[in-house]
């Protein structure tokens, strides 16, 4: 049952998105050959199974449960905002205005599980990336338990690589690229017991729910210590990563720059889609859509053991931060272009129709999309310490407003 006061809210947002006048709207995306497009599933870390035997393996239900930072109900700018909360702010636990974290990618049990439960747990999942000196700390998720909208509660994963020290002992390190920084983790979506994060410039990395160890909270150290204690800078539980999909392209087309993504549980089968940031009219705005396997979560291979692309445009917006498809329409968020306060906007578009562009509607600094099907709502969140909320939109408002059909 929805409760009163989220019909008033779904109310004034189909008014307050219906008053908002699109830009306006430039010509069609342009198709690619979606073909050319391609990943490649890496093997499967087995270093996993070694750290099972030393370390103890928590049950996603349980981390949901130890939830230890506090987050509020507050107020989104975005026209069809339904539901928003704000980070947890308290000195040296401050989420919602600290600068050594970043938050990036948004993704809900929605998307792993068609019940719109994960175990039993109604969650929202934020991914975040470390930004400030001294030892990269890679990658982290705040799995938020929504069971109550009005008292969101959450705790923060390491997410670590697997990774076997020069005694030959099982180990783990911080998630980093090739230059020893933490990835930007500006994308993620979650399928079944697999949590899928871009990485931008090879692909993606895949983190097994199945495998969520407990280590030592003592101490401030990274992997084995030498009183043979595992540490995770401190942080309770760790997630591995067990594979990679690395990204190729063929026909000429110059390397994708994996920005975000989004899972579609919308269509005649479930697909992921991946989009690329970029800041100048000669760069790349490509948008791509790949197949995945319901049986067993993973992206669905060719014959040629390649994961092609399916479909794939050239869609001219700039600074898009995510992308989220819904029943053959696209929406896109951006970062800020006339506004002084920094706010974000909204594209729409489909295969054929012309792309509307709402601008200054969203959220300051906005990053990533996701779609909640049994609640008919685009996730987002945004990025700028101070003014990070995690908020909800209704899809049939936006929808309307781009002046399609239902």
């Amino acid at each position: 049952m929805i409760h009163h006061w989220k019909k008033t809210l779904a109310i004034l947002a189909v008014a307050a998105l219906a008053s908002v006048s699109p830009g306006t709207a430039t010509a069609a995306p342009t198709g690619l050959t979606p073909a050319n497009f391609r990943l490649q599933q890496g093997s499967y870390s087995a270093t996993i199974a070694a750290l099972d035997k030393v370390l103890p393996t928590a049950g996603f239900p349980d981390v949901v449960a130890s939830a230890n930072r506090t987050a509020k109900p507050c107020s989104a700018h975005a026209p069809a905002a339904v539901e928003a909360f704000c980070w947890q702010s308290e000195p040296g636990a401050d989420d919602e205005g600290g600068t050594d974290w970043y938050p990036q990618g948004i993704t809900s049990s929605a998307d792993a599980d068609p019940s719109g439960a994960y175990q039993g747990q109604t969650v929202i999942a934020a991914s975040w990336y470390w930004h400030a000196g001294g030892v990269d700390r890679g990658d982290r998720i705040a799995f938020v338990d929504y069971s109550d909208p009005a008292h969101p509660v959450y705790r923060l994963v390491l997410l670590v690589l697997p990774t076997t020290n020069s005694a030959g002992k099982p180990d783990f390190k911080p998630v980093t690229n090739s230059s020893g920084d933490a990835v930007h983790a500006g994308g993620m979506f979650w399928y079944g017991n697999y949590i899928y994060v871009v990485d931008t410039s090879g692909g993606l990395r895949v983190f097994d729910l199945n495998h969520i160890w407990s280590v030592d909270t003592g101490g401030d150290g990274i992997g084995l210590q030498s009183d043979g204690s595992y540490q995770a800078f401190g942080y309770k539980y760790v997630l591995p990563q067990a594979f990679t999909y690395n990204a190729s392209t063929a026909g000429g087309y110059p390397a994708f720059r994996f920005s975000s993504t989004a899972l579609d549980r919308t269509g005649a089968s479930d697909t992921m889609v991946v989009s690329e940031y970029n800041t100048e009219t000669t760069d790349t705005h490509r948008v791509v859509r790949y197949p995945l396997n319901a049986a067993d979560h993973t992206l669905a291979a060719s014959t040629d053991g390649l994961v092609h692309g399916i479909e794939a445009y050239e869609t001219g917006i700039l600074k898009t931060q995510g992308t989220a498809s819904v029943r053959g329409r696209y929406y896109a968020s951006t970062s800020y272009s006339t506004s002084t306060a920094h706010y974000g906007s909204l594209y729409s578009y489909t295969a054929r129709q012309s792309v509307a562009k709402y601008e200054n509607v969203l959220q300051p600094y906005p990053e990533d999309l996701s779609y909640w099907p049994g609640r008919d709502e685009l996730w987002s969140l945004s990025e700028d310490p101070g003014s990070r909320v995690v908020y909800a939109m209704r899809e049939s408002p936006a929808r309307l407003a781009a002046g399609a059909e239902r």
